[in-house]
């Protein structure tokens, strides 16, 4: 956190009357005991309660808790009065009927993002370091201060306004993880128009689906993209996009390689523009509702949702969750290896850790470019203290020999975390044991682009707390989750499942679909009224802590048996030889529905398959009941990925219906290839169990 900041100097810095309350340096650190199944594991966190602001000084974190789901009014007044620098104070902390989808919080408020992501750390120590880009190379990177950031941001801004970007306009930014992407949302925020990311590894169309829907009339881009040792084209991406979107005035082409690209009437040189405007942009005052960015979510079905998200409420939860789950404390380096197209880059790439004057790395590279250490040589030379990172990533590396982790220094590391999905047991413990040599804690986050930041993991909480393995367990201050039944009834008690809710807004929470509020409402709130509605399944255990089961929509009805398939694939993925599985549902004549599961093999265990398919039969078997074993098990080279390791389960539940005729749009996988190795390997599997 920055620490109090000089009203005059800040005054000097943006031309405008910021309020900025007293910002200590909030230090939360605390014993924490994890207990992994029967054995007990010691951390190295420790220190004092959270000190979240003056008034809520002293009170533990269960008092906390309480305070912030009882009186949320005085919770999160107090700490949004303190931690931002507001340019008008607000009057009302919340006005909110989650009935009808009407969010809002801080109102009467005016503030900057930009302004609390840089200027307020700039004017007290303006060579910290802002962000540390791992650029694809090892040994590359670049360090870039908040002055230089801010420098950049306001070059960019004053670039967006000359050629007539508005307040309130949306602006698409289709680029690699790099300085100047961050640069680019600080500079729409600046301004006051609205950004919408677009993962740099889309197809054209799905881009210009997205530039579509928001109405954006202008793109910021780069020539090239480089990742893993290959060099991708985006400019072209780009150009075959805008040919349908004519809302587009201008492409703005920013240079990552040395390569030319072919510029047209709608292309402006990014680099030449901004080095011809002024390093200082005046900000633009932001009511706290007005819109900060849009991103697109993929729905189950239909077209993405363009998420809405807010100013000040999706700043302050931001900043919030990545101090207090994380265990952040100023002067660490945090490195979150999301790319800036998915929420997770949003709130614990920019804008988390910038709120709060961390240094971020930002990473452009692959876990396994140029080899399976990259991760943690990266560690070892940046001497990150937080890493965070996806499931699908640590089950790719654990394929790979110890060695490769062991050979680097991880001292520097504090906490390690997982994010995307639930961490199976296996990869839990290889990323715990191994790489946090048994000694940092492991923090599994439950959130979604909806929740604008974590509402459920194992951090904040009392000090000697216990950790459970592959568990989100606590809800973070304000989140009040609840589990209810299918006749929408509230589950009470503990040892019990049900869908997951959220019984009352938060400040990080998402205001709308942008264009239809209605989706939005009918989506979230009218499954269970006066509820959001997470789409997942929950269980609570004895102990009232929360395991999250796996999407509604990824449950299997086993003759009358309600199973989620991420628990049959947590049982699968215990086996020392099956480093990913993925489960589906089809349907049984008899059965209803029976599991079918996709299983990836080490490359050990080619060998010995019909082996390990029996001891898989019996892990699920053993671990959850006899109904639950799968009727079919293929083993798979890979599974279908996007860029982001999202499984692509609709193109397996297809092929396992031998529905591949039309498998709908695979563009945004990581390799469409991996569609046809599976089917041809669905084929030889029919064959084979047609001559038994």
């Amino acid at each position: 956190m920055a620490g109090r900041v000089s009203i005059s100097l800040l005054n000097s810095l943006t031309s405008g009357n910021v309020i900025f309350g007293s910002k200590k340096c909030l230090r939360k650190s605390v014993v924490f005991i994890s207990r992994c199944q029967a054995r007990s594991l010691s951390s190295s966190i420790s220190a004092a309660q959270p000190d979240l602001s003056s008034h809520l000084a002293g009170r533990t974190y269960a008092d906390l808790y309480e305070l912030s789901v009882k009186d949320p009014e005085t919770f999160w007044g107090s700490i949004a009065k303190e931690r931002l620098a507001w340019t008008k104070p607000f009057d009302q902390v919340t006005d909110c009927d989650i009935s009808s989808g009407k969010i809002n919080w801080f109102l009467g408020g005016q503030l900057n993002v930009s302004v609390n992501c840089l200027d307020v750390h700039v004017a007290k120590d303006p060579d910290r370091v802002a962000l540390i880009w791992e650029k694809d190379e090892p040994g590359t990177e670049e360090r870039i201060t908040y002055r230089e950031l801010l420098e950049m941001t306001c070059r960019l801004a004053n670039t967006l306004k000359s050629y007539g970007v508005q307040r309130g306009e949306r602006v698409a930014i289709y680029m690699p993880v790099s300085p100047m992407a961050v640069a680019a949302m600080l500079a729409c925020a600046r301004i006051g128009a609205v950004h919408t990311v677009v993962f740099a590894g889309f197809s054209s169309e799905a881009l210009a689906g997205r530039i579509q829907d928001a109405q954006c009339k202008f793109v910021i881009t780069c020539n090239q993209g480089v990742r893993g040792g290959r060099i991708f084209d985006l400019k072209s991406t780009v150009d075959k996009a805008v040919k349908s979107c004519p809302s587009v005035r201008h492409v703005f082409v920013a240079k990552r390689t040395n390569n030319s690209v072919p510029m047209g009437k709608l292309d402006v040189s990014l680099d030449e523009v901004m080095g011809r405007q002024s390093s200082v942009c005046p900000p633009e005052p932001m009511d706290s509702e007005e819109m900060l960015f849009m991103l697109y979510t993929s729905g189950s079905t239909g077209k993405p949702k363009g998420i809405v998200h807010t100013q000040a409420g999706y700043l302050l939860y931001a900043s919030l969750t990545h101090q207090y789950v994380f265990d952040y404390t100023p002067g660490d380096v945090f490195g979150c290896v999301a790319d800036i197209g998915w929420i997770t880059g949003h709130s614990y790439v920019v804008y988390g850790p910038l709120c709060n004057g961390a240094t971020s790395v930002l990473f452009e590279s692959t876990p396994v470019y140029p080899n399976p250490g990259r991760y943690w040589e990266t560690v070892q030379r940046l001497r990150i203290n937080q890493f965070y990172g996806a499931p699908t990533a640590i089950r790719l590396l654990l394929k790979y020999e110890e060695n490769w982790v062991k050979k680097y220094d991880r001292s520097s590391l504090k906490t390690l975390a997982s994010v995307g999905e639930p961490i199976n047991h296996e990869a839990w413990e290889w990323f715990h044991n191994v790489v946090g040599d048994g000694r940092c804690p492991l923090v599994d986050t439950w959130w979604q682009t909806e929740t604008g930041g974590v509402c459920i993991a194992p951090l904040p909480a009392e000090p000697g707390a216990e950790i459970r393995p592959a568990m989100a367990m606590r809800p973070f201050f304000g989140i009040q989750p609840a589990l209810l039944g299918e006749k929408g009834q509230i589950i009470t008690g503990n040892d019990v499942s049900g869908a997951l809710c959220i019984r009352q807004p938060w400040p990080g929470m998402a205001r709308t679909i942008f264009g239809d509020h209605q989706r939005f409402v009918d989506a979230y709130f009218k499954p269970y009224q006066g509820q959001y509605f997470t789409g997942d399944g929950a269980y609570r255990t004895e102990d009232g802590y929360y395991q999250i089961t796996g999407r509604m929509d990824d449950v299997i009805n086993i003759s009358g048996h309600r199973l989620g398939t991420a628990e049959i694939e947590d049982a699968l993925d215990e086996h020392p030889e099956v480093p990913e599985t993925a489960v589906i549902g089809i349907p049984h004549e008899i059965k209803g529905e029976v599991p079918f599961a996709f299983v990836v093999l080490k490359e050990s265990a080619t060998e010995k398959q019909p082996a390990v398919v029996e001891d898989l039969r019996h892990l699920v078997a053993t671990k959850i009941a006899k109904y639950a074993v799968p009727d079919h098990f293929l083993v798979v080279k890979r599974l279908p990925k996007t860029r982001s390791g999202k499984i692509m389960r609709r193109i397996l539940r297809k092929v396992a219906m031998q529905d591949t005729s039309n498998l709908g749009d695979v563009s945004t996988l990581d390799d469409p290839s991996v569609v046809s190795e599976i089917i041809e390997a669905h084929k030889h599997y029919r064959s084979h169990a047609a001559k038994k």
